[in-house]
């Protein structure tokens, strides 16, 4: 028997993974691609605390459970987790130290977000995630804002193979109201709807009623497509909340119509994100390559007032992690880089290699500083590596092409 041997020092956790030299590149590309177009909006970065307390999540506007966070305790005994997501951390952030700037407040992050997902869902825990939180504002104008902006997001990662669902909660909302149910089964309804679902959502609506409320329901899944869907919903449910709320989506949608962007929108109104705190317009982004959303926000005007300031907001989040893995497949453009030139330098000329080295890097060339002692050596290094040019720094410079 080993003693001692340690089991997982070569491996890392279920969820988590490296990565290698070309997922960075592809990474850092949409970083700035999205940096840029947050900055140009004028929007400023935070970064939040990547340990918060277990407090800042156990709200009732949130819906994370104990057990999809990672949990740690400090010297104290007092019960941390590491961030499962942005926008609550934001939330406590401006309800703080922001609580006296002056309104709107517009923020954007880049940040790792850590939530536990099931086994073999494919899914990691540890997300990049790109956002921005506009944070002041119930009006429509910063609704299109920040539609209009995660739409350029998408256009920014991916310039035509994209599209952005949107729906509006208070749809949803309107009809579990009518509904004699507990939370617990609102929450399925919920997921059922979420996850289109028909035949489970049926089966638990049969054992509840049958309303015009149910009957709607019942076709919520089904309920995404173009301004047509609007009229539809509005024939299976009429009250003054959800008459409200789909002229206030059909305006929204013939908004971005007029910027031409209709055909890479679809009304869902079965859009009803798991979390909570969502209390108006939501949305969802996605890429040809993912099979899964790239992107997700919506407004949520009651959240902050958890955290001791009343203040409505919208924002949306980008998850980097699966853009950059989507879209660096089959990219010719991301490859592992060799430097432009290899500077070998014989013993008692190292210190002006070095100086020549930090001379080409000013004019924008990619230059490597080579290690090896023989000349030879530096040239058989230079072509594996597929470097074109060698500078040989001696008594007489010599440029070398390979």
């Amino acid at each position: 028997m080993v003693i001692g041997m340690k089991r997982y020092n070569t491996i890392t956790p279920e969820g988590i993974r490296d990565l290698l030299f070309e997922e960075c590149v592809a990474r850092r590309k949409y970083e700035k691609l999205l940096r840029e177009l947050f900055l140009g909006r004028a929007y400023n970065e935070v970064v939040t605390a990547g340990l918060e307390f277990y407090d800042v999540f156990s709200s009732d506007a949130l819906h994370f459970p104990q057990e999809s966070m990672y949990k740690l305790t400090d010297n104290k005994g007092r019960l941390l987790v590491c961030r499962p997501d942005s926008t609550a951390p934001i939330a406590r952030l401006v309800a703080t130290r922001l609580r006296n700037e002056t309104l709107p407040i517009r923020l954007f992050y880049n940040q790792d977000v850590y939530q536990m997902t099931k086994s073999l869902s494919g899914r990691s825990d540890e997300v990049v995630q790109m956002g921005i939180e506009l944070i002041g504002s119930s009006s429509r104008r910063a609704d299109l804002e920040v539609i209009v902006t995660a739409l350029d997001a998408l256009r920014s990662c991916n310039s035509t193979d994209f599209r952005l669902e949107i729906g509006h909660i208070g749809f949803f909302n309107a009809l579990i109201a009518s509904l004699p149910v507990e939370d617990e089964t609102r929450e399925e309804i919920r997921g059922f709807v979420e996850t289109k679902n028909y035949a489970a959502l049926n089966d638990l609506l049969d054992t509840i009623g049958d309303t015009k409320a149910i009957a709607a329901l019942r076709r919520l899944p089904s309920l995404f497509g173009g301004d047509e869907v609007i009229e539809e919903a509005a024939q299976l449910f009429e009250s003054a909340e959800t008459k409200q709320v789909l002229d206030y989506l059909k305006g929204i949608y013939d908004e971005l119509a007029r910027l031409n962007l209709s055909e890479k929108v679809i009304i869902d109104l079965g859009l009803v994100h798991r979390k909570d705190y969502y209390t108006g317009i939501v949305f969802r982004g996605y890429i040809e390559g993912c099979g899964e959303q790239v992107l997700s926000g919506g407004r949520y005007d009651s959240l902050i007032a958890d955290y001791g300031l009343n203040l409505p907001a919208i924002g949306f989040a980008a998850d980097i992690s699966a853009i950059a893995s989507a879209l660096s497949k089959g990219d010719s453009t991301v490859k592992l880089r060799s430097a432009d030139v290899l500077i070998y330098a014989e013993t008692e000329y190292q210190m002006e290699g070095l100086a020549r080295q930090k001379e080409l890097i000013s004019k924008g060339l990619r230059c490597e500083y080579c290690l090896f002692d023989t000349l030879d050596e530096a040239k058989a290094y230079a072509k594996q590596k597929g470097i074109s040019k060698l500078l040989h720094v001696c008594n007489k410079t010599v440029e070398i092409s390979l």
